[in-house]
């Protein structure tokens, strides 16, 4: 019996929609009917097919209606409308799992005709392949996956891979960003977990990137994002799985201060322990008003493992979710609320009470000034994760990766704050209001001489810079992949979607 098993497969290729064309310019209409004429799958305007896959994007700030979607179900198809859109006038985006946040990032048409101009979307959602080798352990991942769709596939042979913590995130965004997990104290970063990414160039040409053959394009794709090509297929490690342990604990706002320090002394023991994962949150709804809240998950499947014992004794816990379940629903679980607009920034500092507290503190004030000026429902979540040294050794052990924490001598947090609103008159004053916020955590941080500067690109809001977090030397090395791989810049300015090196001064 053959080792490699197809566990999910994309469908065969539907045949093209008859649908009227919109009434747009003649540029458009010659983009989109290229690609029909290249015999590839075209989404027009005014299809359920169309408004059902532009619709299902994890923030409506992303729902941008670009002029066309193309649905290549291979990667020869992928190649195929690459060459295509090179010879037309129009700009693209690409998008994966679609859970960027912000517009322009993964979709193909923007009211701002400096960014994106009579766009065509290619949707890598069909391009979603898993399968398995039993012999070298390597799962081969179609990069239009989710990872729900990975753990499903994966977890029929006792394996799973260290990928995203949410069922719903796309396989090539989390990993080309970067990519914590569960695992990340045991075997590092998805990313450094990624021993092969199958790449479609600028040019139409197909190329295996690993450490043996464009070893310079696999470590510059850990964590250099849509800046090189489009990565239709990677190949990773996986780690053995049954169950984990794990779950989510509610407690009450007045237990802030015992969460502080107990995940400053977390993030410091994790070398310790390095099967556990702890991620501790603030979260605001109208119905409950602010609660913390602390997602733990044990890769051994121990139960209450005394790793956790400053979590366990924090009384009172309101509720809890604790049980022995898949690696798929333990993310089926922490799958986030649609429906939204979404508005999120990112800071990363050293393993701090100050830091953690501060933050505490500014995201109080901002729901009670929110509440003040607004009567619309909103959401407002504020998440701390774990970015120990240790987890930069697996990097550079591993082949290292772009991102640059390898540099900091100390272990550090990572702060994410996301606010939700339903109108795009409030996105506008919540982006306002969030770079202001931004901006004072970040000079009271440097002045207390706490601040690391780095931005994870996953949470970066489109404001933010995380390329230019990640140190002279990896900018420099970003660069050159660029230009060598892509010669003619075509991803940096045919693809202007998501953050660009040749942006980064």
């Amino acid at each position: 019996m053959r080792c490699w098993r197809t566990l999910l497969g994309a469908a065969a290729a539907f045949a093209s929609l008859a649908v009227d064309h919109p009434a747009d310019t003649n540029v458009t209409m010659s983009c989109c009917d290229a690609l029909e004429a290249a015999s590839l799958r075209v989404l027009r305007p005014g299809s359920e097919a169309y408004e059902t896959r532009d619709g299902s994007y994890f923030s409506i700030s992303a729902q941008l209606g670009p002029n066309c979607i193309v649905q290549p179900v291979n990667t020869a198809q992928v190649a195929l409308a690459v060459t295509t859109l090179k010879e037309t006038t129009c700009n693209w985006a690409v998008r994966g799992g679609g859970h960027m946040t912000w517009a322009r990032a993964s979709n193909g048409k923007s009211k701002l005709p400096s960014t994106i101009k009579d766009g065509v979307t290619v949707d890598m959602g069909r391009v979603n392949d898993v399968s398995y080798s039993c012999r070298s352990k390597i799962a081969r991942i179609g990069a239009g996956a989710l990872w729900a769709d990975v753990y499903a596939a994966l977890e029929k042979h006792g394996v799973t891979a260290p990928g995203g913590r949410s069922s719903t995130v796309g396989v090539a965004g989390f990993l080309t960003g970067g990519g914590n997990n569960f695992y990340s104290s045991r075997v590092g970063l998805g990313c450094d977990n990624v021993v092969n990414w199958e790449v479609v160039l600028a040019s139409g040409e197909i190329v295996n990137a690993n450490k043996d053959s464009h070893p310079d394009l696999w470590k510059a794709l850990k964590g250099g994002s849509i800046n090189f090509g489009i990565v239709t297929r990677v190949d990773m490690q996986t780690v053995r799985s049954a169950e984990l342990w794990g779950g989510q604990v509610v407690y009450p706002l007045e237990t802030t201060s015992q969460h502080i320090d107990a995940y400053v002394r977390w993030v410091d023991n994790i070398p310790d322990y390095t099967a556990g994962s702890a991620v501790t949150f603030w979260a605001y709804s109208p119905y409950a008003g602010t609660v913390v809240a602390t997602a733990l998950h044990d890769t051994s499947n121990s139960e209450w493992a005394p790793a956790y014992d400053d979590f366990k004794n924090i009384q009172p816990q309101i509720q809890d979710s604790l049980r022995h379940d898949s690696h798929l629903n333990m993310t089926i679980e922490l799958d986030e609320p649609e429906g939204y607009r979404q508005v999120w920034i990112t800071i990363t500092g050293k393993n701090d009470a100050r830091f953690i507290r501060a933050a505490v503190d500014a995201q109080a004030k901002f729901i009670k000034g929110w509440q003040a000026s607004k009567d619309a429902e909103f959401l407002n979540y504020i998440t701390f994760q774990a970015m120990p040294t240790l987890l930069f050794n697996h990097s550079v052990q591993k082949g290292g990766n772009v991102l640059g924490m390898d540099r900091q001598k100390d272990n550090a947090v990572l702060f994410q704050m996301q606010h939700m609103v339903r109108s795009a008159d409030d996105e506008r004053d919540a982006r306002k209001q969030l770079i202001e916020l931004n901006r004072d955590l970040v000079n009271y941080y440097t002045f207390e001489g706490i601040h690391v500067e780095w931005e994870y690109l996953g949470y970066a809001d489109g404001f933010q810079d995380p390329l230019g977090s990640y140190g002279a030397e990896n900018i420099a090395f970003l660069k050159d992949v660029a230009e060598k791989y892509d010669p003619e810049g075509i991803f940096q300015s045919r693809v202007p979607g998501g953050f660009k090196i040749s942006a980064v001064a």
